[in-house]
């Protein structure tokens, strides 16, 4: 099954401190493994306008300023951009689904600088990566939910009600989960 465009949404009983309460948006899922971003963990110590400096792009009057996120932790150093299906980049844009594209290349970031980038974005710097069958493998283990993406959900400036709004578009209370796995 693919799950290109859903979210994982990490169970109590995670076990990986980096992913605690995660909300991941998947960019890629297949038989090679998954890829996808933490949409719900931003990066209070990196501001887009320092980004912007660093890169020596020129920040135009009609400039956006995009939330920075932890998208995980594999690739630190390298910045990608979740966005609106309204933008793509040249041919480096995967376009996950029709609502939601993934660049991961300095023409976006140039183009938002200007005023002229997607009408939503939300910048991940890292990633998260999983090989062939690991992820079904945490999910079999109770690490993580799936459910559908929906764009507000993903989008939303309130990083803080994402997980819980995730468990709600499947009708869970977050007070009802238990970290222990249950197998028939």
């Amino acid at each position: 099954m693919d799950l290109s465009g859903k979210l994982l949404v990490a169970m109590p009983g995670m076990g990986d401190p980096r992913f605690e309460r995660s909300v991941v948006f998947l960019c890629a899922h297949s038989d090679d493994g998954a890829m996808g971003l933490i949409v719900n963990k931003p990066a209070p110590e990196v501001k887009f306008t320092d980004l912007l400096d660093q890169l020596n792009i020129v920040r135009g009057p009609a400039a956006a300023d995009i939330r920075v996120h932890f998208g995980g932790p594999a690739e630190h150093g390298r910045g990608f951009v979740l966005h609106s299906a309204d933008y793509s980049a040249n041919g480096s844009t995967l376009q996950v689904d029709d609502r939601i594209g993934m660049t991961g290349t300095l023409d976006i970031l140039e183009d938002i600088a200007r005023g002229t980038g997607p009408a939503r974005s939300l910048l991940a710097l890292g990633y998260a990566g999983w090989g062939p069958g690991q992820l079904e493998e945490e999910i079999l283990q109770n690490g993580w939910l799936t459910c559908d993406a929906p764009i507000d959900l993903v989008f939303s400036g309130n990083n803080a009600a994402k997980w819980q709004d995730a468990l709600g578009t499947l009708g869970i209370d977050p007070l009802t989960l238990s970290s222990a796995a249950g197998h028939a």
